[in-house]
């Protein structure tokens, strides 16, 4: 990562860990890490409208304000495995930041820290597009949400 810039402009999430996470190697496993992401992602954003129940508050309230049904789909994941996420019965800390928000696409950076003496243990950004499955049609991304997200927005974490 080039710089620490993200630091003054990411949300922090924790996310719990499962027993079951683990593989093997006795650290949490890949595939799980993706998982992690995606919980910090709901943590920070909100539940999407219609899909469940948002009991806790979104930190950044963006999937609360989209039309009903609109989906956030994952167009593409980057992960840079720093070293191996160790299984702790403790949640681990995720920054959450926006990396752009453009047209349909919105991106986001992350960075999973170690529990134990709080160094980024993996990197990440997730492009994410929003649809209408109604319409099929993508969601274009308002100036006021641009505006909302605005806070957040930080470089790349690659």
């Amino acid at each position: 990562m080039r710089s620490n810039e993200h630091l003054d402009h990411a949300v922090t999430c924790q996310v719990p860990l499962r027993w079951g996470d683990m593989d093997p190697y006795g650290h949490v496993n890949n595939v799980e890490v993706i998982r992690v992401l995606e919980e910090a992602r709901i943590a920070a954003f909100g539940v999407p409208v219609g899909t469940g129940e948002q009991v806790l508050p979104a930190r950044i309230p963006l999937f609360s304000v989209l039309p009903e049904g609109t989906q956030a789909l994952i167009a593409e994941h980057r992960v840079k495995y720093l070293r191996p996420l160790e299984y702790r019965n403790v949640p681990v800390d995720v920054r959450v930041w926006v990396v752009s928000a453009r047209a349909a696409t919105l991106v986001l950076g992350f960075e999973v820290l170690d529990s134990d003496d709080g160094a980024p243990v993996v990197r990440a950004q997730t492009q994410l597009a929003l649809f209408i499955p109604a319409t099929r049609t993508v969601l274009r991304i308002t100036r006021e949400q641009r505006e909302l997200l605005e806070p957040y927005t930080a470089p790349s974490p690659f």
